[in-house]
């Protein structure tokens, strides 16, 4: 046998032995991860320079700069600096069909906590006086098409803030009378409904909770 050729046979057991001691280091990954793999770990994130700037607040975002409402807004993140607009108005969102759809099925239990005393009675007053009638409400709500702060104040005396939002929501709404038939509304139809509603907390407290205060 020729030297070049044992020499290729030797490479060629080596080349198979790195083969299959990777494979043992490394394991195979087909089409989907085993079940039980752990979860890849969070990438980290870099730490800024000591000349970085830090990232800019929202307030510019939906607020004209020098204006009323912006006024507002910084005198409410001077009390809490982690204040921002746009993670309020993601909540107010969800809020507002929360509440929306509770007052249109007549139960607003799940969503008191957040009503002013003022609100909650004139809501229940008037699904009161639906029940008295004999009044179904049907309610299907489709999405928010728009929400935007409409107006903020800010009390340094009492810490009290007041943020207005204003939405645009679309929704399926039909009233049946006691014998089922629809009175108002369509159930087949979607409508826009638009509203103004104030939100109110006592800012530099514990409760982060906003309530609302007033609709319009």
């Amino acid at each position: 046998m020729s030297g070049s050729l044992i020499q290729l046979l030797v490479l060629a057991g080596i080349a198979l032995f790195l083969v299959f001691k990777l494979r043992d280091v490394l394991g195979t990954r087909g089409g989907f991860e085993p079940e039980g793999r752990p979860a890849p770990a969070q990438p980290i994130r870099p730490v800024p320079a000591p000349d970085a700037q830090p990232e800019p607040d929202d307030i510019d975002d939906h607020a004209e700069p020098g204006s009323p409402i912006a006024t507002a807004l910084r005198a409410m993140q001077a009390v809490e600096p982690g204040f921002a607009v746009t993670p309020f108005l993601n909540g107010a969102r969800q809020a507002y069909e929360m509440i929306l759809m509770a007052f249109e099925r007549g139960d607003l239990s799940d969503v008191r906590a957040f009503l002013a005393p003022a609100v909650a009675e004139a809501l229940d007053s008037v699904i009161a006086d639906r029940q008295s009638r004999g009044l179904t409400t049907e309610a299907q709500f489709l999405g928010s098409r728009d929400t935007a702060l409409q107006a903020a104040s800010f009390d340094p005396q009492t810490g009290l803030a007041e943020l207005t939002v204003r939405f645009v929501g679309e929704l399926i709404v039909a009233t049946r009378d006691a014998s089922g038939e629809v009175v108002e509304g369509d159930p087949k139809a979607a409508r826009k409904q638009r509203d103004i509603w104030t939100f109110a907390r006592h800012m530099g407290q514990d409760d982060p909770n906003w309530q609302l205060v007033a609709t319009g």
